[in-house]
Parts: C-alpha cells; sequence; structure tokens
C-alpha cells in the first residue's frame, strides 16, 4: 500500500518528504513531521495510535486507513478537537467501495418494509489481513442495523475457525473468509423464500484504496477538525 500511495502522490505532483513503518516509531519526531504537509497512515492496529499522537504533536493533519483500532476512535476525536488538529479516518478509500457504501444505505432503507427478506454478509480477504471482520464490513453492517428495525447488532464469524454460536434473529451476521491473493470482496445478500437481492463489490487490486487515500489528502489540506471519508466522497440520494 504504502509504495503505491507513494506512486500515486508522485503521478499527482507531490513530494514524499519521509516514509517509514511500524518498526520505526522513534523517527516520528516533530522536527521530522513539520517538513510535511500532511501525512498518510496505512500501517497497522498495533502501530496505528502512536503515529496519530505524533502527528497531533507536529500539528501535522493526517489520514488513517488504518483499521483496527475503532475502540479508541471517539478518545482520538475528542483528542483531535481538543488540541486543534486534522484528522481524517476510512474504513476504505477506494471510490468504488463508498459508492457501494451509498448503495447499501439505500436498499437497506428499502428493505425495511419486507422483514421476509433475511439479510447477511459475506467478506473475503488476504490472509495477511490482521483484523476480521475487514473495516469496511464493519462500515456495511453498521448501516444496514441502522436502517433495519429488525437488525439490534452484527456479529462475526471468522470461517475456518472455531464453531460459531448460533446467530439470533436480530443480528446481522458477517462472514469472513482469509484466502491468498484475495484484494477484497464484499458481499450483501437478503434471501426470502422466493427471490434474493444481492450486491456486490469486488477489488481487482488494491491500487483504488491508495489512490482515494491520495485524493482524501488533497481534499485534506487546509482544513481543520475531524473527518471520515464519508466527507470527501458525497453522493446524492
Amino acid at each position: 500500500m504504502g509504495q503505491m500511495i507513494e506512486g500515486f502522490a508522485l503521478e499527482r505532483g507531490h513530494e514524499i518528504v519521509l516514509k517509514t513503518h511500524r518498526g520505526q516509531a522513534e523517527v516520528l519526531n516533530s522536527q521530522m513531521l513539520q517538513s510535511a504537509d500532511i501525512a498518510i497512515d496505512f500501517s497497522a492496529p498495533d502501530a496505528v495510535l502512536r503515529h496519530i499522537y505524533a502527528c497531533f504533536e507536529a500539528k501535522l493533519p493526517l489520514v488513517v486507513g488504518t483499521t483496527g483500532w475503532y475502540g479508541s476512535l471517539q478518545q482520538v476525536k475528542n483528542d483531535c478537537l481538543n488540541s486543534n488538529n486534522t484528522l481524517l479516518y476510512g474504513s476504505n478509500f477506494s471510490i468504488g467501495v463508498n459508492l457501494f457504501f451509498h448503495v447499501n444505505k439505500v436498499l437497506a432503507k428499502l428493505m425495511n418494509p419486507y422483514p421476509a427478506y433475511e439479510v447477511q454478509m459475506e467478506e473475503i480477504h488476504h490472509t495477511q489481513k490482521l483484523d476480521a471482520p475487514s473495516g469496511t464490513a464493519m462500515t456495511l453492517a453498521e448501516d444496514i442495523v441502522a436502517a433495519l428495525d429488525r437488525k439490534q447488532e452484527w456479529v462475526n464469524v471468522l470461517m475456518g475457525g472455531a464453531t460459531p454460536e448460533a446467530v439470533k434473529p436480530e443480528q446481522l451476521l458477517i462472514e469472513s473468509y482469509r484466502i491468498e491473493n484475495v484484494p477484497g470482496t464484499h458481499t450483501v445478500l437478503y434471501s426470502s423464500e422466493v427471490d434474493a437481492i444481492e450486491i456486490k463489490h469486488t477489488a481487482h487490486t488494491r491500487a483504488g484504496f491508495a489512490l482515494g487515500a491520495v485524493v482524501a489528502a488533497e481534499w485534506l489540506h487546509g482544513k481543520k477538525g475531524f473527518y471520515s471519508v464519508a466527507d470527501v466522497f458525497k453522493f446524492e440520494e
């Protein structure tokens, strides 16, 4: 991801002044970071919070594409706003996925009056994907739960792992698969006794995620505050 982000940034006329990885937190001091206009983080759940707060200390705006840290999201938001910093986060920066998010919201609203349709989700990623479900799947699931009166929460099952508990009617099931060399596939399925409706997004490469992150960084430049990728990609109803 870092190499692809760098490629798109250079292609669009930007300069890369610092590159680091999860094992080099010691280089992220204010002096080094202040040579940049904006940072983009696609690291790992165990490193991203250190990177975020290093950027806050340096007053450096930050785009975060790392997932698996959202339990700290509210605290990070509070700290960002209280310190007059700038952060934009997202579970997926692909333009296609953000269109898919919008379609998912619209479909869920349409399906709310029709309880005969049971809904579930499936997500497939490469075996190096550390978190399950994916951040993208969580976003899709939360939007479905918000729209469907018959669903109260989502639950995740990592396929190939321990035997899952029975899913309750008020729960939305997300099945997660980890397969070699799969950039990412997300499916939402509504099924009744008479028919089924399915929407699916399949990433052919990770390039769309990288390009979207650079586009988001360009959008964030000059702004202050706390944003999500939904603020970058707005679609009319």
